[in-house]
């Protein structure tokens, strides 16, 4: 049996501290061509779930927390319980479809049977369903959650985005703090010194990371994007190719994380503006989580990830300036240590009795949070098409969750050729929440043609140079 770690058992607390709070994480698959055979469809999802035990089993509780929660096989699992059945009034267009994600993802999953539902729509226009997925986030983060949905497709994940980030980034470190074999004595003391060097400022690092995290958490904001969550959600999401995302980083020499967090950031200010609203500098801290999966962990079950604060500029007007706020801030956070800070605290408190934590956790997630705005996930996805039942997915939208006063949460996912970005948002929150993913999908396209002139600018310059040389 597998226990919980504290991260998982913390988002069921932070559940339970509001009823009208469902934590699960979604995703939505459009799919070419007409639905399947249901009983075919059963049949395939059944056997391509058995690759993955934790999609039969469900949580043990002990009574009063005195133990960790438990991952337990479910004697009664029965697949038809999970998979469901929807129809759009035919032909359902996409603000009908996304408007059934925001009423399904906002019901809580049973917790008396194992934490995942699908969801398969059919009516869609334009010869095309859709396949929605629910997981409980303390059975998954976003990344395992990607990778085991995947895992009900055709041929599952090839390559991944994340995979190849991870294994670069691993090089990188192992480059960095390459072996001492076959050196003299003294610079074998020399590597110790250096290494010994290095644990102490990633120390200071993680210290001055954790202050940061802490002040963040209790410095209130001043926005409506805080506040309590009602039983109402509303849903829609914004689509971009990658390859404009891409001409945007060769532009400004910043990172896909940046340009997308840029464009949420001047989205963002456009709504805070149409609401009556300044813009302050401090008005939007957003929750950043960070993966902190190995390579070859990307399918394990259960979260693994730590999670950075930072200000988004929604306080900035220019583009190209808030764009590179962005970076630098990002920058800024990462060089400080809140993702080791965050790192640090889960991994010490799994070390601790759970009913301490339980006891800690449960007074955390009923205090009034107003010291984070929104949610802002980037989870990297499959690179090439994927195909269930000989079907293409067209697309792939991820729906965040909301809790603790964050009435607001944007998800990222990157799938083959483009970028998609799922907003969730409590319906008193935004009253025009198309408008917030027309503006991201608007700002990336600013920043493009901008970058553009910009390339074309320094192109001139370089050829004058020449010529004058």
């Amino acid at each position: 049996m597998d226990e919980l770690t504290t991260l998982d058992a913390g988002f069921l607390k932070a559940e339970d501290a509001d009823r009208h709070v469902s934590l699960a994480i979604g995703g939505l698959a459009v799919i070419e061509g007409p639905i399947p055979d249901r009983a075919a469809l059963l049949t395939t999802l059944a056997q391509r779930i058995r690759a993955c035990p934790r999609f039969a089993q469900r949580l043990r509780t002990r009574p009063l927390d005195l133990g960790a929660p438990q991952w337990v096989d479910d004697p009664d699992f029965d697949m038809g319980r999970h998979v469901r059945r929807l129809a759009l009034p035919s032909p359902g267009d996409d603000q009908e479809l996304f408007q059934l994600v925001a009423d399904v993802i906002s019901r809580r999953l049973d917790r008396d049977r194992p934490l995942w539902e699908i969801w398969i729509i059919e009516g869609l226009s334009d010869n095309r369903w859709a396949m929605l997925t629910k997981i409980h986030h303390c059975m998954a983060d976003g990344i395992a959650a990607a990778h085991m949905l995947a895992g009900l497709c055709d041929d599952g994940i090839d390559e991944s985005f994340a995979s190849r980030i991870r294994a670069t980034k691993e090089s990188q470190e192992q480059g960095l703090s390459g072996g001492i074999r076959g050196v003299s004595p003294l610079s074998a003391l020399g590597g110790v010194w250096r290494a010994s060097a290095a644990m102490a400022a990633t120390a200071a690092r993680t210290a001055m990371g954790a202050a940061e995290i802490a002040a963040g958490l209790l410095r209130p904001t001043t926005t409506s994007l805080n506040g309590p969550i009602t039983t109402l959600r509303r849903y829609s999401v914004a689509r971009v190719p990658l390859a404009d995302i891409a001409q945007v980083c060769q532009a400004f020499d910043v990172t896909i994380n940046d340009v997308a967090l840029a464009a949420i950031t001047e989205s963002f200010r456009n709504v805070l503006i149409a609401q009556g609203e300044t813009p302050s500098p401090d008005a939007l801290r957003a929750l950043v989580p960070v993966s902190m999966r190995s390579a070859e962990g990307f399918a394990m079950a259960g979260n693994r990830v730590s999670v950075m604060l930072p200000y988004l500029p929604v306080d900035e007007g220019h583009p190209v300036q808030r764009l590179r706020m962005v970076h630098s801030r990002l920058h800024r956070t990462k060089s400080h240590g809140q993702r080791q800070a965050g790192h640090a605290f889960v991994s010490m408190a799994d070390r601790i009795p759970f009913p301490l934590t339980a006891w800690a956790v449960h007074l955390v997630t009923r205090l009034p949070q107003r010291g984070v705005t929104t949610l802002a996930t980037n989870v990297p996805g499959p690179r090439q098409p994927l195909k269930l039942m000989g079907q293409r997915v067209l697309s792939a939208f991820p729906v965040p969750p909301i809790a603790m006063q964050l009435r607001t949460g944007v998800a990222m996912f990157s799938y083959a050729d483009d970028f998609f970005f799922g907003v969730l948002a409590d319906y008193d929150a935004l009253t025009d929440i198309d408008a917030m993913t027309r503006g991201i999908e608007l700002a990336v396209a600013r920043l493009m043609t901008i970058g553009k002139q910009h390339r074309r600018l320094r192109g001139r310059r370089g050829l004058s140079l020449i010529v004058d040389g």
